[in-house]
């Protein structure tokens, strides 16, 4: 693998572990936090994907714009589409005042991050 790749791995990663640690954590948990980093680890795992590829892809956070790019490749991704539109959205608008995240909208945004997560650690031959 690729060191840029790798690099964009161990990224997603701590954005995976962060994002399931608020989700999980009993005092103070940050659900917007864990929707944040669930929005992050996906992302970040299709460009570790798109790096390993050698395609290009411009500095953005839409999962589906991304998802675009990559499905030729992982075309098991294809079906996560709404989840990946929707865990797109939840981000940007948790991240401002106005909407708070629930622990049922960051149970959903780490399951998505967790299934683009295993889907892509398999393809790279990494452990899960």
């Amino acid at each position: 693998m690729k060191p840029l790749t790798l690099e964009w791995v161990a990224k997603a990663e701590g954005d995976f572990v962060t994002a399931t640690r608020e989700l999980r954590s009993r005092k103070s948990p940050n659900y917007d936090g864990a929707c944040f980093h669930a929005q992050q680890c996906a992302e970040k795992y299709i460009k570790a994907r798109l790096q390993e590829a050698a395609i290009a892809f411009p500095k953005a956070h839409d999962l589906v714009d991304l998802l675009a790019l990559v499905a030729p490749l992982e075309p098991a991704l294809n079906p996560l589409q709404a989840a990946l539109d929707s865990l797109t959205s939840d981000a940007v608008e948790i991240r401002y005042p106005g909407r708070s995240a629930t622990k049922a909208d960051a149970k959903t945004a780490v399951a998505t991050a967790r299934e683009v997560r295993r889907l892509i650690r398999t393809r790279f031959g990494l452990p899960i």
